[in-house]
């Protein structure tokens, strides 16, 4: 089968929907499915890796630090792709996994074609506009009319509306199957009317590499927790507002926690957070160790005691509990959505403040220095293997195209 995937940013690019699609081509190139990415080219200093499978459409940058770029759907970016894809085999069927740009190309590229489309809805573009842009009531009805102009009108069975549930539900009545990575965002998605024909989402879990899973679980467990060391912490994730890394640092120094934390990633945000560490001077070392290879992240996660989760209602997943769960470490969640989807294994937070965070964390501390810590549910490792997720996604393959 040939699949040609759509996103919203080059999958070299910093993001948890980027990790997943990288993954997700990886295995179904193992289970002998062709697949062609086509996303904006990247710019800036980090240059994306060379792969023939990548089709790099001419883009623009769009912010400060260049990471991510767009390309306007048009005319001329459908001559684009259409050149592109002449040189390759047929395409059997369109997988979007985009929510602006990369969508409406996708979408334009299926309709041309006559080709069936899955479409995976990796977030909450409500929760995302409303903590990321100004006036976001504003810009959502731009999307939405933006997205009329572009797609045409939706299909009648589509109730109207300019919200981000509105949005999504466009996309999904173009759609033959949409898949959702969690249970929670899929339920939430139904009941807004963002359903292909069938009326109903798939949940498809995105998941983790098998052989880089059994590489880390491979290596020698950190040892057991004593008077040589302290709790570790570890929060990880794009420094940006909504996933709320100023409150997490804010909750640290408040709590007077004694434990070492280490913060991977970047974005945004680190100018700041640095600031605050340096302002209210927590008790607990805090280590910034920016961007690291994926399978260091792992190794941090596994030899760390609690993973901190903090966004709250815009994560449709919730990877890094995942990752942590799979790994044999416990999380601290904030969002209660991800807290139901875990099951077990974790701190919740009791609601949305600094307070809440704090308590949590003086909480976990005192559980791990007491060895009390929670024990994961060891059935998350053998369903979140990209193994069994690529298998769950080619059944969708071969049903909207039988």
């Amino acid at each position: 089968m040939h699949i040609a995937m759509f996103a919203d940013q080059h999958l070299e690019s910093l993001g948890g929907a980027q990790v997943s699609m990288r993954l997700q081509k990886r295995f179904l190139e193992l289970a002998g499915h062709t697949v062609t990415v086509v996303a904006p080219a990247m710019h800036g200093t980090r240059e994306a890796a060379s792969d023939p499978a990548y089709l790099d459409m001419p883009s623009m940058p769009i912010t400060l630090d260049r990471e991510y770029s767009l390309t306007w759907p048009g005319a001329r970016t459908d001559q684009w792709v259409d050149a592109a894809f002449s040189a390759l085999p047929p395409v059997d069927v369109v997988h979007v996994q985009a929510d602006f740009w990369g969508a409406f190309i996708g979408h334009r590229f299926a309709r041309r074609h006559a080709l069936p489309v899955v479409h995976t809805m990796h977030n909450r573009v409500d929760v995302g506009i409303e903590h990321t842009a100004p006036f976001p009531s504003l810009v959502l009805r731009a999307l939405n009319a933006w997205q009329g102009r572009v797609l045409g009108s939706s299909p009648d069975r589509v109730p109207g509306g300019r919200d981000g549930w509105s949005f999504l539900a466009r996309f999904a009545a173009r759609s033959d199957a949409v898949t959702a990575p969690s249970s929670h965002f899929a339920r939430r998605l139904e009941a807004h009317g963002a359903v292909p024909a069938s009326g109903s989402v798939d949940v498809i879990w995105n998941g983790i590499d098998d052989a880089v899973l059994d590489e880390v679980l491979a290596e020698p467990a950190v040892g057991a927790l004593g008077e040589a060391r302290r709790p570790k912490f570890v929060w990880l994730g794009r420094m940006s507002p909504e996933k709320r890394l100023l409150p997490f640092l804010e909750a640290l120094a408040q709590s007077g926690v004694v434990a070492d934390v280490g913060v991977i990633g970047g974005g945004g945000q680190l100018r700041a957070a640095r600031r605050l560490i340096e302002k209210r001077q927590p008790v607990a070392s805090v280590t910034f160790a920016g961007r690291l290879p994926y399978v260091e992240t792992l190794r941090r996660i596994a030899a760390a005691d609690a993973v901190v989760q903090t966004s709250i209602g815009f994560e449709t997943q919730g990877m890094t509990i995942f990752e942590a769960a799979s790994l044999g470490t416990p999380s601290i969640v904030s969002d209660p959505d991800l807290a139901g989807e875990l099951g077990s294994g974790l701190w919740p937070v009791a609601d949305d403040s600094v307070a809440a965070l704090a308590d949590s964390l003086l909480r976990a501390a005192a559980d791990i220095t007491a060895g009390e810590a929670p024990a994961v549910d060891p059935g998350v490792r053998e369903a979140f293997r990209q193994s069994s997720r690529t298998a769950a996604m080619v059944e969708v393959y071969q049903r909207v195209t039988a």
